[in-house]
């Protein structure tokens, strides 16, 4: 049985947007669970799109997220060189073959020509013109230097059909095809036409892409068939969108993955996600490894329908990811954002206890933790709490006593700071929520916080504890 060869063929026109991303990851686990090679090209034919830093952008996205290709531009393999651009001479010589064939013809058509043309449904639609040319008249233009493109000769009648893993079989009928341009003016291959050249050369035998080449993979079959060449197994993938009505989309600026790492989110968890966007296991796992993707991928299991980007469930499962790792590798990787503002002033090891449950990404770190750098007036309708029967008045009677208990802590950290407030609640004969509310609010002006009152002020240190709760005291007079 000939071995399975995927690839993933990006286009160096910026970030690896998600999307993109996707396909590399359904490419690289479909080869790995047929043990299949993995193939990596660089599609960089248009040089209008072309972006500096983004193969480099690719290259490293790809080996940080674990989908490592067994052949490419920078791993080398025997079907090289793997950047079209390189390739540029084969190109040429398959489409003079396809003229040959009477499968494609030189067009000499100007601009001007093709912008009389008439548009139908708003999209001008080429006539043919240049395929009656004859042979001497095209030879003689050739030889002259006359500025031409190839076009495919497509058949005006009759249809199309062939079977896609996802959507079934697919039929287009040859009249809505149009003669499509395989050799550019300047003498580089449309994509249309070089990716079907370097797939056959490559040893291509799987090809996984989104959904929107689905009705144009009957032009790509054309090629094929004129040279003799076995087509290839086709997968589509649904498209990704941003919601019920748009695509998530590169052009519009839509989340790449370098975005999401910046955002604080973990490449475990980003890889998870978009493997959910067009994809379930049979048993609807939500959470997976690497390997456990790799176990599960079945592309049964891709939808037709499609997946809308759900930010909010991504930072779910981030958060879940996050409450998993150790506290070492956590505040390793939390480093960057806590240099990068006030937190680098606070003990590291209290402030990761503190916050990584508590977090969904890590760029929330800075804003949830604000109120130990910031801390102001406030209104004193916060003390209010049915459930803990508190409010300004208990406040006023609770917080001096927590003040002096706090002035008599020896060793400053959670546990005993905690016991000193219990004791209080104790020694008052009421529930510990009357003591620790107000306590909390009184340290941090806020409703809400990573963290009881305890915890806080064990990071505050006593200091600022002390001068915090003597503040809060005074407004409430």
């Amino acid at each position: 049985m000939t071995q399975l060869r995927t690839r993933f063929a990006p286009s160096p026109t910026g970030y690896l947007h998600i999307g993109g991303l996707r396909t590399a990851l359904y490419s690289y686990l479909y080869a790995k669970k047929n043990n299949g090679k993995f193939i990596l090209r660089i599609e960089d034919t248009d040089q209008g799109r072309y972006v500096e830093g983004a193969v480099d952008i690719i290259y490293r996205t790809l080996h940080e997220t674990g989908l490592n290709y067994d052949e490419g531009p920078d791993v080398g393999g025997d079907y090289g060189p793997y950047i079209q651009s390189q390739r540029t001479n084969e190109y040429m010589k398959y489409a003079e073959q396809l003229v040959e064939s009477g499968h494609a013809y030189y067009c000499f058509c100007s601009e001007e020509r093709l912008e009389s043309l008439p548009a139908v449904n708003g999209a001008r639609r080429y006539d043919k013109h240049c395929l009656h040319l004859s042979k001497e008249e095209v030879a003689m233009r050739l030889e002259r230097g006359d500025k031409f493109v190839i076009r495919q000769n497509m058949p005006t009648s009759g249809s199309t059909t062939y079977h896609d893993a996802v959507y079934g079989d697919i039929t287009i009928e040859n009249s809505e095809l149009e003669d499509q341009i395989l050799i550019k003016s300047d003498g580089m291959p449309t994509y249309n036409f070089a990716n079907v050249i370097d797939d056959h050369l490559m040893g291509i035998n799987c090809v996984m892409r989104g959904i929107e080449y689905l009705s144009s993979t009957p032009k790509y079959n054309l090629l094929y068939d004129a040279f003799g060449w076995e087509r290839p197994m086709y997968i589509h993938m649904p498209p990704i969108m941003k919601d019920a009505q748009h695509k998530l989309s590169k052009r519009n600026g839509d989340a790449s993955y370098e975005d999401l790492i910046a955002k604080g989110f973990l490449k475990e968890a980003i890889i998870n996600y978009i493997a959910l966007l067009g994809w379930s296991p049979k048993d609807d796992t939500e959470k997976m490894s690497f390997d456990e993707l790799l176990a599960k991928f079945d592309i049964s299991g891709i939808n037709k329908s499609p997946s809308i980007f759900d930010p909010l469930k991504l930072a779910w499962l981030n958060s879940l990811y996050i409450k998993e790792m150790t506290p070492e590798a956590f505040a390793e990787y939390a480093t960057p954002w806590l240099n990068g503002c006030y937190l680098k002033n606070f003990d590291k090891t209290l402030v990761c206890k503190l916050i990584q449950s508590r977090i969904e990404t890590f760029a929330e770190i800075e804003e949830k933790l604000r109120f130990l750098a910031d801390f102001g007036a406030f209104d004193n309708s916060l003390y209010d709490n049915q459930k803990q029967k508190t409010n300004a008045d208990v406040a006023k009677e609770i917080l001096p006593s927590v003040k002096e208990k706090f002035k008599n802590v020896e060793q400053w950290d959670n546990e005993h700071l905690y016991a000193a407030l219990v004791e209080l609640a104790q020694e008052k004969g009421i529930k510990n929520g009357k003591v620790l509310w107000p306590a909390r609010i009184a340290l941090t002006g806020l409703a809400a916080t990573p963290g009881g009152a305890s915890e806080i002020a064990e990071l505050l240190g006593k200091e600022e504890t002390l001068r915090r709760l003597e503040q809060s005291i005074a407004n409430l007079n």
